[in-house]
């Protein structure tokens, strides 16, 4: 079980000074930060089930669930809450539409049971040969085209309530400028609440679940079911968890100044279990969440006691049918307006990581592994191989895949590496 060594007087912080995850304030000040730790993940958290039609409280249940048990296998080493990752609505919703529900959390499982094992082999082998295979040019693609290739759910929900949609997306825009600290970081979940007195205002709630709910009890669970064809959806999202949990894990090191290279594996196979836990019982599949980070730098506090209370809230939550059904009742419209801002922000997410990185796009391998699997996953080209049907997402990150690494080998065997793209494509050429 992990321990937590209180931190000076448990009350005041040191100024350039942390709260390090092995440490603590008091216990009622932890609880305060907890709270607002639950309140940071709860928007995005319950947009993923909101949109792909999974049961809201059931997703918040294994959530909570997971980040307890990601605590415990990391032994309280690194904060992080696991929430629902935005890389499985566009195969949850495809699968859910061909094959129904328990075939998409029979994908969900398979994704938890493959990251798992991911974890193993980086805890034994180290986290080398993920920057060998994944380098910042395929992975920033693959999350580029993931939240590009969603771009025409966003409109038919906008399309659904445009009004509604409008006002959301505005409000999310203005309350992310207006306000500064813990409520910019907010925007999302506050713009939807806007949105949604605007839906109740407008008649486009119905509160006929809500009030028929009981107040206590179990979330509802369904049992998976495997289909081999909805495989080749689901697949591609291992590598951008991979991605989200190495980033995370980094950022975590860097903003408290500890190695984390050697807990990698662990955090790797945590969210892997986690989601596979998800799958086998009815809900989304988890990713470390970087809304939370905010939260941490904020206040300075990386304790990780505070995501143990924050896993208790979000528990306690889910155990209240009348909550899920509550979150339930967001319409069309609100979702829309979210999503316009959600899916963007994880196509732009992928460009970042090519800045951050230093991508050089006047090399033609990367402009044109970028180039292909973007137009591959945004356009959601389609491949059916027998019962397997593979579209937008996984041919896309298979095009950034094969094509960097077949490019790549074949440039340095022809001595062609360091030849640059034509002139008039670089920004800024005469």
């Amino acid at each position: 079980m992990p321990s937590w060594t209180l931190y000076r007087d448990g009350k005041t912080i040191a100024p350039g000074e942390v709260v390090a995850p092995g440490q603590r304030l008091s216990w009622p000040r932890t609880v305060g930060i907890g709270a607002q730790h639950v309140v940071a993940m709860f928007g995005a958290t319950f947009l993923v089930p909101l949109i792909t039609g999974f049961p809201p409280a059931t997703t918040l249940f294994f959530s909570a669930i997971g980040t307890a048990g990601f605590l415990l296998i990391t032994r309280g080493r690194v904060p992080s809450y696991l929430g629902s990752s935005f890389a499985f609505i566009a195969p949850i919703g495809a699968a859910t539409a061909s094959q129904g529900m328990a075939t998409a959390l029979g994908g969900v499982l398979v994704v938890g049971v493959l990251l798992a094992l991911v974890g193993v082999v980086v805890h034994l082998a180290g986290a080398r040969w993920i920057d060998v295979v994944m380098p910042p040019i395929v992975t920033g693609t693959i999350v580029a085209l993931i939240g590009l290739n969603l771009a025409p759910a966003a409109w038919g929900n906008v399309q659904a309530a445009p009004v509604t949609a409008i006002v959301t997306l505005v409000s999310i825009v203005l309350i992310t400028v207006l306000f500064r600290g813990l409520l910019g970081r907010l925007a999302i979940l506050l713009g939807v609440l806007v949105g949604y007195l605007v839906a109740v205002l407008r008649g486009e709630v119905d509160f006929t679940t809500v009030t028929e709910a009981a107040w206590v009890g179990l979330p509802e669970f369904t049992a998976p079911q495997f289909d081999v064809a909805v495989l080749g959806l689901f697949v591609p999202v291992v590598l951008v968890l991979i991605a989200e949990n190495v980033g995370h894990v980094k950022s975590v090191a860097a903003m408290t100044g500890e190695n984390l290279d050697g807990v990698m594996g662990k955090a790797l196979f945590a969210d892997g279990l986690a989601t596979t836990l998800a799958g086998a019982g009815g809900g989304s599949g988890t990713t470390t969440y970087a809304e939370n980070i905010g939260v941490m730098a904020a206040t300075r506090v990386y304790s990780t006691a505070a995501y143990a209370v924050a896993a208790g809230f979000a528990l306690l939550l889910s155990l209240s049918p009348k909550f899920g059904q509550l979150v339930a009742t967001v319409p069309p419209g609100v979702l829309g307006g979210a999503a316009t801002v959600l899916y963007g922000m994880i196509g732009v997410l992928g460009a970042r990581i090519w800045v951050q990185n230093k991508v050089d796009f006047s090399d033609p391998v990367n402009l044109t592994t970028a180039g292909i699997a973007l137009v591959v996953g945004i356009a959601n080209y389609t491949w059916s191989a027998g019962d397997l049907l593979f579209e937008g997402i996984a041919l896309g990150t298979a095009a950034a895949l094969g094509i960097y690494h077949v490019m790549r080998t074949v440039a340095r065997w022809r001595g062609t590496s360091a030849e640059p793209v034509s002139p008039a494509s670089v920004p800024g050429a005469d």
